[in-house]
């Protein structure tokens, strides 16, 4: 098994350099697993964060050899539970097969003020053919 930690520059950057983007674990068949940090969005609604949130985590996980199909587990925290349909429809437009395992929360704050929304994900990669 081989980890690797990047921050991939066909991707938007992180807002720092104290922690990277994806972690990516590869096993000795090719297959792997992808651990991607919690990432925010710029915006003014709920909607127009996640979906610039799905865009850079497309860009993450296509870096990577992965899509948005392959995200199996999705982990979402809001600001306000009650914007969940809100982001419930943006996110279902970029997950379209079958749904991740879930878990979404509701916290008083995120790191940045303006952020309403943020989203981890993993995702599993098939064998190298």
């Amino acid at each position: 098994m081989q980890i690797t930690l990047d921050n991939p520059a066909s991707a938007p950057q992180p807002l720092n350099d104290f922690y990277s983007q994806v972690a990516r674990v590869e096993h000795a068949d090719g297959s792997a697993l992808l651990f991607v940090s919690g990432q925010i969005a710029e915006g003014v609604t709920v909607a127009e964060q996640s979906r610039g949130i799905f865009e850079t985590l497309d860009a993450l996980l296509r870096a990577h050899g992965a899509s948005l199909a392959d995200v199996i587990s999705i982990r979402t925290y809001l600001t306000d539970i009650d914007a969940r349909e809100e982001y419930g429809a943006v996110r279902q437009q970029f997950l379209t097969g079958t749904p991740p395992t879930s878990m979404t929360f509701e916290v008083p704050r995120l790191f940045r003020p303006d952020a309403r929304v943020e989203v981890e994900i993993v995702a599993a990669v098939s064998l190298r053919e």
